[in-house]
């Protein structure tokens, strides 16, 4: 059989023309989706998250505690409700040539402020007053305490003048990251150079994983990391000189339901679809063990994280006992969508969800778009149940932008539609907590959103990165590209 799939993968080989080679000297790296902006403060989806990451320094970044560093800037905590900033001494200068100064933070800050497209925006909300003292301090007031406000400005910074063309920097990037711009690529991926040594990597965007393995197969591809069929690392590194590294994960998957909607928006409904599924067996089977079972959002090691909670475990009969309380039964199911993207390997596991759902009554319709029509139909709330993850959480902010009921679609990513005063609560007496008593409120928080089921978790999903003909290629836990910084094209 294998020998089959390599025949039939090297003829497919031959046939398939890539649309934009790069030079010899390059590193491709295939991507699943182009990335929608390369602005600091807008860009919302993982790929351009990760990309940015590469080509803007952040004011504020986090050691492995996910605690707060200084990056762009320097801080004082004059109260918990009165910061100052100064900037490092000797940043490497933007794109462009010009230096970073103080003006170009103000104005980093102020495009979050002034746009409620943002991602920033919610949790940046509270500041009242931002000022330049002088050409060496920015001092800054919040309308309320947050002791931990210095975390919320993990940011990319960008001269001012760009910020004020935010339509032209999301296409034409200018930051003073360890990668620069160099241009876009016909199929929507794009170039960037490394700064260090003028190592080019090219962002090839290949929807279709077969794809993305010819290309593999042929040498053009260097790197992939993630959104394969796991059967298929085993093969690429059997049949080619191709290394697989891993590193355990800390992106979130997730089933969300529509809490607006009057049958997802049942809890009964929501805890028997979550006891009707074997995650075990789907880590197992269609992982191949590449995932860890979740609870929460945050991954355990996080500081905020409350590891302490009752999973939901595969209880097949008391999925069927909610059920008939409902009148739900074989012969009357329960029916009920799911949307998913297009991608082969989401889709098989909606087949698996549908097959477990159906063992105890439930008939699951599935819906699968191109991504960008699905990520629209999610963020607007036509959906009932959907899949996603979560990519990369570093702040326990994150509580605020996706249960507070402040920020419901266009202001955050409560995209489930979950409101409790509750909740509200514990996370406005958490934000303005010192650590230790925040971290009891968090957990509070993550309690009842279990109990109240708005996700059903699933896993934490491991990094797989795939290298050919490179060294030093070592995937990070977050899911980010920062390996890019060290990898070296070996020529053999």
């Amino acid at each position: 059989m294998r020998k089959i799939l390599f025949l039939a993968l090297t003829i497919l080989s031959l046939l398939l023309t890539a649309c934009e080679q790069p030079k010899d000297n390059a590193i491709n790296f295939a991507i699943a989706t182009a990335p929608s902006s390369l602005h600091p403060t807008l860009a919302s989806d993982a790929v351009s998250e990760r990309i940015n990451a590469l080509l803007y320094r952040p004011l504020i970044g986090f050691d492995t505690e996910q605690n707060p560093v200084s990056e762009v800037v320097e801080w004082k905590m004059l109260s918990q409700a009165h910061y100052q900033l100064n900037l490092r001494k000797n940043l490497p200068s933007f794109s462009n040539g010009q230096h970073p100064t103080v003006s170009d933070v103000v104005a980093t800050i102020n495009s979050v402020l002034e746009n409620s497209a943002s991602p920033h925006n919610a949790t940046l909300a509270h500041i009242k007053a931002l000022a330049l003292l002088n050409q060496e301090i920015i001092d800054i007031k919040l309308s309320r305490n947050d002791p931990r406000f210095i975390e919320k400005l993990h940011l990319g910074l960008a001269p001012a003048k760009s910020l004020k063309e935010k339509n032209r920097l999301a296409r034409n990037p200018v930051g003073n990251g360890d990668f620069n711009f160099v241009r876009w690529r016909s199929d929507g991926g794009l170039v960037i150079s490394r700064r260090s040594d003028h190592q080019l990597i090219h962002f090839e965007v290949i929807p279709d994983p077969t794809m993305r393995t010819l290309e593999m197969l042929r040498g053009d591809t260097h790197l992939m990391q993630n959104d394969l069929p796991y059967e298929m690392y085993d093969y690429l590194t059997k049949n080619t000189n191709t290394h697989l590294s891993t590193s355990t994960g800390t992106t979130f998957s997730y089933l969300g339901f529509n809490l607006a909607d009057p049958i997802s928006g049942n809890l009964k409904i929501r805890q028997a679809i979550a006891y009707a599924i074997d995650r075990n067996a789907i880590i197992q089977h269609l992982f191949q063990g590449q995932a860890r079972l979740a609870n929460t959002v945050l991954n355990p090691k996080h500081w905020a994280s409350h590891t302490g909670l009752q999973p939901y475990e595969y209880r097949p009969d008391t999925s069927r006992r909610l059920l008939e309380s409902l009148g739900y039964t074989r012969q009357k199911p329960l029916k009920i969508s799911y949307k998913t993207s297009t991608d082969p390997f989401r889709l098989r596991i909606a087949s698996v969800l549908q097959a477990q759902l159906a063992d105890v009554g439930i008939e699951l319709t599935i819906h699968s778009y191109e991504w960008g029509t699905f990520f629209s139909d999610i963020k607007a709330g036509r959906f009932q149940l959907y899949s996603l993850s979560w990519v990369g959480i570093r702040s326990a902010d994150i509580f605020r932008y996706i249960y507070h009921s402040e920020s419901l679609p266009p202001n955050g990513a409560n995209r489930g539609r979950y409101q409790s005063e509750k909740v509200d609560s514990l996370i406005d007496l958490a934000e303005i907590s010192a650590p230790k008593r925040a971290k009891n409120y968090y957990q509070r928080v993550q309690q009842q959103i279990h109990d109240d089921l708005v996700y059903t978790p699933l896993w934490y999903e491991n990094n797989l990165l795939l290298s050919r003909n490179i060294d030093k290629a070592s995937p990070r836990s977050d899911g980010g590209y920062g390996f890019l910084n060290q990898v070296v094209l070996r020529h053999d």
